[in-house]
C-alpha cells in the first residue's frame, strides 16, 4: 500500500500482518478523495477500524491538521503506531485500542468533533446504522464533515434526513461505498 497523493506520495504504508483486514483499494481511496476534496486546508479526522492507518494517514498527507485511530486488534494497534513513527506523525494523531462504540462515548466526553469520521469495519460485524446513530446523538460530526463508509454492496444504511448522500457506488460484488454530508 502507498500514499497516492500529498506530503507523503509514493511512500510505502505498513500493512496489517495476516488475513485479519482489508486494505482499502487505491482506486476506492482516489474515489473517496475526489468527492470530498483532493486536498484539505486543515480539520480533523476520526478512523474507527483504522487496521493500518492507510486512509488516516492519506488525510494528514493530504493537508489534515490531526486525527484518531481507533481499532480493538493489537496487531492493528502496533502496525498503525508503526507506520505514524515512520510519517513522523506523532504530534498529529492519537491511537488507541478499543471497540468503536466506546470510543465514539470517549469523543463525546472529551467535547470531539470531526470533519471526515472513517467507517470501514469488518463486513457483518457492526452495525452501520447504530454507529451513525451515536455519530449524531453524540454531535461528532462538524457542519458540512463527512462520513465514509465501506462495505458490501447489499448492506441497508439509514442515514439521518438531514444529511446529504453524496455518493454510492459498487465497486465489486463485495465492495461498496457511500459518502455521507452533514449539511446545514
Amino acid at each position: 500500500m502507498r500514499i497516492i497523493a500529498g506530503n507523503f506520495k509514493g511512500r510505502k504504508v505498513k500493512s496489517v500482518p495476516g488475513q485479519s483486514t482489508r486494505p482499502t483499494a487505491d482506486k476506492i481511496k482516489e474515489a473517496l478523495f475526489q468527492v470530498i476534496g483532493p486536498f484539505f486546508n486543515g480539520g480533523s479526522f476520526l478512523d474507527l477500524f483504522a487496521g493500518s492507518g492507510a486512509l488516516g494517514m492519506e488525510s494528514l498527507s493530504r493537508g489534515m491538521d490531526s486525527g484518531i485511530f481507533v481499532d480493538r486488534h493489537p496487531k492493528a494497534v502496533h502496525t498503525i503506531k508503526e507506520n505514524i513513527r515512520q510519517f513522523q506523525l506523532d504530534e498529529k494523531t492519537e491511537v488507541y485500542r478499543t471497540d468503536a462504540f466506546r470510543a465514539l462515548k470517549a469523543c463525546r466526553k472529551r467535547g470531539l468533533q470531526f470533519d471526515l469520521i472513517f467507517l470501514d469495519p469488518p463486513y457483518q460485524k457492526v452495525n452501520y446504522t447504530k454507529l451513525l446513530e451515536h455519530i449524531i446523538n453524540y454531535d461528532l460530526l462538524k457542519e458540512n464533515g463527512f462520513v465514509y463508509c465501506e462495505h458490501q454492496p447489499s448492506e441497508d444504511i439509514q442515514v439521518p434526513h438531514s444529511w446529504q448522500i453524496i455518493k454510492q457506488e459498487v465497486y465489486s460484488s463485495t465492495i461498496g461505498i457511500s459518502i455521507y454530508c452533514k449539511g446545514e
